[in-house]
């Protein structure tokens, strides 16, 4: 990987993520975990302080060990168990069947085969189990789309895989899930980059 990669993105994801706009996000969707979490893209930990007591333990997924090496430092406050898999969300190394919540935000833009990750999500979630999920996507409004399409080329190099004009909702109908409680709209920020979706899915 080249140093912007190993260096400079992970600690910049670090800053950017760690935006006050989105902890609400963060509080809701996270909060709403319980028994063992898988969280995929975990980054740097970010997540962590927002899991309830309805949690058991946690496992992040995440394919920078740059990141983790961040997330690590994090764990070591949690209030429960946190372990890491460097790994790719496109093919999990788990059981079928085998985790309560798969919990994932602002991750989908930039896996390389989203559909592939979340059929894998579907695949290691128990009977019952929920999808929770805040991410950033294509906007409804065509102008806003129009530089979304316009930006991703240059955006995608600049951070980490970054797609802006992906189709959450659907994407996440299309891979077998179920949604509710989907909510939508803009954050602060450039709309091109703060169109939101949240809410919960289950399999179908």
């Amino acid at each position: 990987m080249s140093f912007y990669g190993n260096r400079v993105l992970p600690w910049l994801l670090d800053r950017v993520m760690a935006n006050e706009d989105l902890l609400a996000y963060r509080r809701r969707v996270v909060g709403a975990a319980r028994g063992r979490v898988l969280e995929i893209g975990i980054g740097s930990g970010l997540n962590l302080a927002f899991y309830g007591p309805a949690v058991t333990s946690i496992l992040g997924i995440e394919p920078s060990q740059a990141l983790i090496d961040l997330a690590t430092i994090r764990a070591g406050t949690a209030r429960r168990t946190v372990s890491f898999l460097h790994a790719s969300a496109e093919e999990i190394p788990m059981e079928a069947g085998s985790v309560d919540t798969v919990v994932t935000t602002w991750t989908l833009c930039s896996i390389g085969d989203a559909a592939a990750a979340l059929a894998e999500m579907r695949r290691v979630l128990k009977p019952g189990g929920e999808l929770l999920f805040a991410e950033h996507g294509h906007a409804p409004d065509a102008w806003v789309a129009r530089w979304q399409d316009w930006l991703t080329p240059a955006w995608k190099p600049f951070a980490g895989g970054c797609h802006l004009n992906r189709p959450i909702a659907r994407l996440i109908q299309e891979a077998g899930f179920k949604t509710s409680d989907l909510r939508t709209g803009y954050a602060p920020g450039p709309r091109p980059f703060t169109f939101m979706y949240e809410g919960r899915a289950v399999p179908a």
